[in-house]
């Protein structure tokens, strides 16, 4: 980083960051600041405030079959983080997130979606399920595929407990329909999708530490198999001249100013 400016990234952090498609900055966050968000996170899960994904509703690998079976109350993530807490608020429209974003994006406004992550991933163990290969703007709806998300780590996140892992590059990729299944996850049973999936690398964060990853970057997490939850904040940014396609899903709440 920039020992002049401790929140701008350096010139070779934008180069890495547009050569890989993600960027690890370590301790960004002070351990006060993750034990207040930490502290917020809780109170919302300890009684459930919704709104709430459960595990139980992706269907993916390792999740419970039904909201009758054990686990199937496990909560996957907190929807809507904007809009819950002050707290929340305050760091998604940090003037740290957004000189990080004006730089990596070369924009000089940029724009929280609410209608995309704005929430707070929750990976409990025992009821964890395993997100495959994917690209996040599979779903997402905007003029460009150029948007960015911010991801905070407020513990250790490893292979472990189920933290993110990256196929550096990957955003610079065009992939065939046939690459994909149904659901629009890589298949691993084609030749060349496994030789992708065999440049993948798995940071291993601390409590403090942010991600920036590219909407375009294939990414996966494994199962929680540690006896503490993992606590993780996302949220999505697009610059101000790449608007969302109306009446779409991306359309459905507007678009916050940084």
């Amino acid at each position: 980083m920039n020992e002049s400016n401790p929140e701008r990234p350096a010139e070779t952090d934008v180069q890495r960051f547009e050569r890989d498609g993600y960027l690890v900055l370590p301790g960004l966050v002070s351990s006060d600041a993750c034990d207040r968000i930490r502290h917020e996170i809780i109170e919302c899960l300890d009684p459930l405030r919704g709104p709430a994904e459960f595990e139980v509703d992706t269907r993916y690998p390792g999740a419970p079959l039904d909201r009758s079976s054990e686990g199937g109350n496990t909560p996957r993530r907190l929807l809507h983080a904007y809009g819950r807490s002050e707290l929340f608020r305050r760091w998604a429209t940090s003037s740290q997130i957004r000189q990080l974003l004006t730089a990596v994006m070369h924009s000089h406004q940029v724009m929280l979606s609410q209608c995309h992550h704005n929430c707070i991933m929750t990976k409990y163990p025992g009821f964890s399920s395993i997100t495959s290969w994917h690209q996040d703007v599979r779903y997402w709806s905007f003029d460009r595929p150029e948007l960015v998300s911010v991801w905070l780590a407020l513990g250790q996140e490893t292979a472990q407990n189920g933290g993110l892992s990256f196929i550096p590059g990957s955003h610079r990729i065009d992939l065939d329909r046939g690459q994909l299944d149904k659901h629009l996850f890589l298949r691993t049973d084609l030749p060349a999708n496994r030789e992708l999936i065999g440049q993948a690398v798995e940071p291993q964060l601390e409590a403090g530490d942010m991600v920036l990853f590219h909407c375009r970057t294939l990414h996966a997490a494994g199962l929680n198999s540690t006896d503490t939850v993992k606590l993780s904040p996302v949220f999505t940014y697009h610059a101000a001249d790449n608007r969302p396609i109306p009446g779409t899903r991306s359309a459905e709440y507007p678009s916050i100013p940084l």
